[in-house]
């Protein structure tokens, strides 16, 4: 259980922060910048959640929130192939989860004959933005893993994520206003 008396620590006012195994590093360096891209992502979700009605989908997304927070744990983490006792990792099942989701998601849907443009119900525009920000912290975890690997794990993890969060989209437009396609050329 985490337990945070007092929010400021003083310890990064000289830029850097402390990993989990009590290493610091630069608060530039490519690992922390997926920390904050991967908390970024959380954060959209955050905004995403709040804007859907309950059911299966925001209770998905709700678990997801939670797992994000592992998921930054995790490359807070060293890593060292097999995980310590204590190490909070992202695991295969986790991404097999997620590809469940993409697949039950998908079977609802027809399949696409163009490229979808972001908008169309409020929901799914911001499902869009959500989307959009889990990639740029794949491409931030990926510069951070060429620095110093990562757990594979979760670079699949956040992979699948941005694929359901594009398909949970399309299934929020399907049962509001339909997707909105892309038309090439069309303001010429």
């Amino acid at each position: 259980m985490v337990k945070l008396n007092r929010i400021y620590t003083r310890t990064g006012d000289a830029g850097t922060s402390g990993l989990v195994d009590g290493s610091r590093i630069s608060k530039s360096a490519p690992l922390m910048a997926a920390i904050g891209d991967v908390d970024e992502a959380n954060s959209v979700l955050g905004v995403v959640v709040v804007q859907m009605v309950a059911g299966a989908q925001r209770e998905r997304l709700l678990r997801i929130q939670n797992e994000m927070f592992d998921l930054g744990a995790d490359l807070a983490t060293p890593w060292g192939g097999e995980p310590g006792a204590h190490d909070l990792r992202v695991t295969e099942g986790q991404v097999e989860r997620l590809e469940a989701a993409i697949d039950r998601a998908t079977d609802d849907l027809d399949p696409l004959t163009s490229f979808v443009l972001p908008g169309g119900d409020p929901v799914a525009a911001a499902l869009h933005v959500a989307r959009a920000v889990v990639r740029r912290a794949e491409r931030s975890m990926v510069a951070a893993n060429e620095a110093a690997p990562l757990n594979p794990a979760a670079l699949m993890y956040i992979n699948r994520l941005s694929d359901l969060l594009f398909v949970l989209s399309r299934h929020v437009n399907k049962m509001a206003t339909g997707d909105v396609l892309w038309v090439p050329g069309a303001s010429r």
